[in-house]
């Protein structure tokens, strides 16, 4: 039913927006038209509590007991839990792989063991309403957002990836709460005649040597690739900060060796930031140990977008104006 109505809202919303010229916001929750969701998948499931509320549970700091961060759950949150752990009594078909709750957030992992007679969505919207259930019974009112984020777990490692992702998550939120200047997003920031949006460590724009990493396509045997990278490592080595969009072959492999060498590094992105938006994997460290900037000079986008020859002249261009900066 939930599935249904959020499905005729966005159908609506969509025929509004067209209607008076406007361009669709893309959204996070929406589902990938090629894909039968009632399928034997396996899925990573996120869902956020109304207006963000941090009503789940309460993050701890480390200690002698526990050296990571941790959370404790709110009584909620332990009633969230047990409907999460109850979802496999209640669907057979569908077992649970793991959890992560958060304090206005759940991560989830859900695998349809077989062909379902129903979409994935109806799952998730009984579980929700259990939750609601007891939400209304202890704090008064609806626990969930509408809808609900999912990635189809396909890929060769993906599921363990994820798994680590969940348990992960709380260290990140404590490393986001001690150095929070880190992980926002700025979207009034200006380069030569253009206002961009950036996330991670602002002050490498600032900093005294900066060179950008522009390399040909024309460069694409193992050989000349190495001779790149060496010569720009070299640079990273003497505390110059690399910039680039990374378009080439030699680029990629230029700044994936800079970031792996745990090198000061300026990324250029044609995607923005979503509003929720928070680096993954070594992204994640790298913004807490102040080492990476993204820059975006366009706005967010769910929709695959094949990156244009104007854009790749334009990211190179904010590449350049970033390296000129005092």
């Amino acid at each position: 039913m939930e599935y249904n109505r959020n499905k005729q809202r966005r159908e609506w919303w969509q025929a509004h927006h067209e209607k008076l010229g406007l361009v669709p916001h893309y959204s996070m929750k929406r589902r990938k038209p090629s894909h039968d969701y009632s399928s034997p998948c396996i899925y990573m499931i996120t869902i956020d509590t109304l207006e963000r509320r941090r009503v789940l549970g309460e993050l701890n700091a480390p200690g002698d007991t526990r050296p990571e961060p941790w959370l404790l759950p709110s009584e909620l949150g332990h009633k969230v839990l047990s409907c999460w752990h109850e979802i496999s009594s209640r669907y057979p078909q569908v077992k649970t792989m793991g959890v992560q709750l958060m304090p206005d957030h759940l991560h989830g992992i859900l695998y349809a063991t077989e062909k379902l007679p129903y979409h994935i969505g109806r799952v998730i919207s009984g579980f929700k309403a259990g939750c609601n259930k007891a939400s209304r019974q202890l704090i008064g009112g609806t626990l969930w957002e509408d809808g609900y984020q999912d990635t189809i777990l396909r890929g060769k490692g993906q599921l363990k990836r994820m798994m680590h992702y969940l348990q992960d998550n709380p260290r990140r939120l404590w490393i986001k709460r001690q150095n929070p200047e880190l992980f926002s997003i700025k979207n009034d920031i200006t380069i030569g005649n253009r206002n961009v949006s950036v996330a991670g460590n602002v002050f490498l724009l600032e900093y005294p040597e900066k060179a950008v990493v522009q390399c040909s396509r024309s460069i694409d045997t193992e050989e000349a690739i190495a001779h790149e990278v060496e010569k720009y490592m070299s640079m990273a080595k003497s505390g110059v900060v690399l910039i680039s969009a990374a378009i080439s072959k030699a680029e990629k492999a230029v700044m994936r060796a800079a970031f792996e060498g745990g090198f000061k590094t300026i990324v250029i992105l044609e995607n923005g930031f979503s509003q929720y938006w928070k680096p993954g994997g070594q992204q994640f460290d790298a913004c807490a140990q102040g080492r990476l900037l993204l820059v975006a000079p366009w706005p967010h986008h769910n929709s695959y977008v094949r990156i244009t020859r104007e854009q790749c002249l334009e990211m190179n261009a904010v590449a350049r104006q970033i390296a000129e900066m005092p």
